[in-house]
Formats: structure tokens, sequence, C-alpha cells
């Protein structure tokens, strides 16, 4: 282990926790209960994401708002304008999008406009409610888009003569609906 000039460590007597110094400072480390970002979230919204994280025990308020963000953000990776978040999901919803994953992007939305906003949710005085917006971003990406994803690769590796009596098939259907 490398000594660094300036640095030290002490033990707390009262929760035998251990606190480090620097020049007579004490260093706060950057540790988040967060779970890690959905991997198939755009690199805009990770960032976002893990900025959140590493702010969440600090200030649950402006995890919250930032997470909203990513709902936002989210929104526009899915096709929507990204102007107004409301309005995405509503357009969402119109789309088909399951009651769960409305649910849970109208969740973040309402906590991180909260979190900026005087209203009835205070995380100051419910911080951990913070760390479920976390869980909640990435239940949406991963029925919004990892799911999809995955299906469609398996998909994709039917054989082609499969997918060609497959397609001919929802075209013979399309065709009875007047849908085409």
């Amino acid at each position: 282990m490398r000594r660094i000039e300036g640095m030290k460590a002490s033990q707390c007597s009262h929760c035998e926790g251990w606190l480090y110094w620097f020049e007579d400072r004490i260093i706060i480390l950057d540790v988040s209960a967060a779970p890690p970002a959905n991997e198939d979230l755009a690199d805009d919204i990770k960032a976002d994401y893990r900025e959140a994280a590493s702010i969440a025990s600090k200030s649950p308020r402006g995890a919250a708002a930032l997470l909203r963000l990513c709902i936002q953000k989210l929104c526009m990776q899915l096709g929507e304008k990204g102007k107004n978040i409301d309005e995405d999901i509503a357009a969402l919803v119109k789309k088909g999008l399951d009651v769960q994953v409305q649910q849970a992007l109208d969740t973040v939305r309402v906590i991180g406009n909260e979190a900026v906003h005087p209203g009835e949710i205070d995380l100051r005085d419910n911080p951990e409610l913070a760390g479920h917006l976390f869980e909640l971003v990435n239940l949406i990406a991963d029925q919004m888009i990892t799911q999809p994803k995955k299906r469609a690769a398996v998909y994709a590796r039917l054989p082609a003569k499969k997918l060609e009596a497959i397609e001919r098939r929802d075209a013979k259907g399309r065709e009875g609906t007047g849908s085409e």
C-alpha cells in the first residue's frame, strides 16, 4: 500500500467505523446503495443516473430530480418528443404502454417534481423513497428496452423460411382487418 503525505485514518469510538482524513479534513467517500444503471439506457441517461446515485445519500431531493430528468430523456429514447414528460407518457399509453410501466413512469415523474416544487411529498421526511426511484428507472428500461431487445434477438434466430411463413400469415390477418 502506498503512503500519501497528509493522509490519516481514525476510528470512531462510538460506532467503530473508520474516518479518513486528508490535511485535517474528513474525506467523505462517494458510496451509493443505488443499483447500477440498466446498460440499455442511452449514455447521457446513464450519466445522469450515476450523478443521482452519487448524491442520493446527501440529497435525496436532488437525486429524485435527476431521476425525473432520466425519465424525460428515457421517453425521448422511446421515441417521444421530450418537451413535456406528462404528454410523452400519455403518448406512450396511447401506443399500448403497459399499466405497470406507466405507473412507474408517473411515480418517478411525480416524486421528482415534488422534490423541487413544494408539494405533498417531502423527501427529507422519507429519503428511502428516493432510493426506490432508482429501481423504477431500471424496471422501466428493462421492460421497454432490454426485454424487447432480447425477444427480437431470439426471434431473429428463427430459420428464414419460418420467418417468411410468419410474415405471410400476419399479412393475411392484416388483409382481413383492412389495416394495411
